[in-house]
């Protein structure tokens, strides 16, 4: 079985109920997440032996988000326990014209304040085959930029793939501090992930021809963007995720994936959506269990879309969907009949 290490914080997601707005909530309900946690899950559920890093508090709180990966079968033994407190963030739904709306309260969370000392990387790689990372986490500040090279060093060093969703949070850092930080970073990185906006925000690559509040995409100009980023750094592998908004709850979805000078494009699904966050992440567990499963690229592509659809009709941040529902969703069967 493929061992798969992801790297990041893990917080409480506190919704209203619904769709109900902030103001209006009287109650919250609370479920755990966070970009690399999210992949984790994923992955656990395809069946890879699945390893999640962070450092928690050791209390009852942080207790209850390892339970929380602990119950997919993720494993938990290189969670930290120190700090003194548990990230928060804060989601109100969108509807129809009405934008979903993200709040966070992760300011000196116990992952933010960690320090180099906390992560023995290379018992952390013994046996990996693939390590995974966002954006997000060395945006946390801190000592993270220096703990997530330190990382990238080790699992390299080791033979690791090593894979990155650039997830670009302008609620976290700047595009100044993000370029200076992980144009440090991506050198090291083989498969890169990132959406419409991403490469634009970080490294000022942009697809031509594109506006996506419009909902018009170029291929040619995403093809653009993925060389653009595999000259850059090195990459062997670019997938880019295609978003058309058509309202909070209908949305066009694809990807691309470019890898050894060839594009390959996924079908387009048209999502009603349930819940989006987490829809990225699903994309990326999809695609780093079909490249550990060595699928062709185009079913590689294919296969990652389909479960990030899925994940787009499943509440709070984690993906719950099969091998088997994935599949049947990647060879057309998307007519959502009961089964029986």
């Amino acid at each position: 079985m493929s061992k798969c290490v992801t790297f990041g914080e893990i917080m409480m997601r506190l919704n209203p109920e619904g769709y109900q707005r902030f103001a209006q909530a009287e109650k919250f309900e609370a479920s755990y997440a966070g970009g690399e946690a999210n992949v984790a899950v994923s992955l656990a559920n395809y069946g890879v032996d699945a390893a999640f890093v962070s450092k928690v508090p050791a209390h009852e709180i942080g207790q209850c988000a390892v339970n929380a990966l602990r119950h997919f079968g993720v494993d938990t033994k290189n969670m930290v326990r120190g700090g003194d407190r548990l990230g928060l963030y804060f989601v109100e739904k969108g509807a129809s014209q009405r934008a979903s709306k993200v709040i966070y309260d992760r300011a000196a969370s116990a992952i933010a304040m960690a320090d180099p000392s906390d992560f023995d990387w290379d018992a952390i790689f013994e046996d990996a085959d693939w390590f995974h990372w966002t954006g997000i986490t060395p945006a946390l500040g801190g000592n993270l930029p220096q703990i997530c090279l330190e990382a990238c060093k080790a699992a390299k060093a080791k033979g690791v793939t090593i894979s990155c969703d650039l997830n670009f949070r302008k609620k976290l850092w700047s595009s100044a501090k993000a370029n200076e930080v992980m144009s440090q970073l991506m050198p090291y990185v083989d498969v890169c992930i990132a959406n419409e906006e991403d490469a634009k925000d970080v490294f000022g690559i942009e697809a031509e021809g594109t506006d996506i509040t419009a909902g018009k995409l170029n291929h040619e100009g995403y093809i653009s963007v993925a060389k653009q980023l595999q000259d850059r750094f090195g990459c062997k592998a670019v997938a880019i995720t295609l978003r058309s908004s058509i309202s909070a709850f209908d949305n066009d979805w694809a990807a691309m994936l470019y890898t050894n000078e060839q594009a390959y494009f996924s079908p387009t699904y048209h999502i009603h959506i349930v819940d989006r966050v987490g829809g990225g992440d699903s994309f990326g567990g999809g695609l780093i269990y079909s490249m550990l499963t060595n699928k062709a690229p185009q079913d590689a592509i294919n296969f990652a879309v389909a479960a990030s659809c899925l994940k787009h009709t499943i509440e709070h941040d984690f993906n719950m969907v099969s091998i088997a529902e994935v599949e049947a969703l990647a060879a057309g069967n998307a007519s959502g009949r009961v089964q029986r």
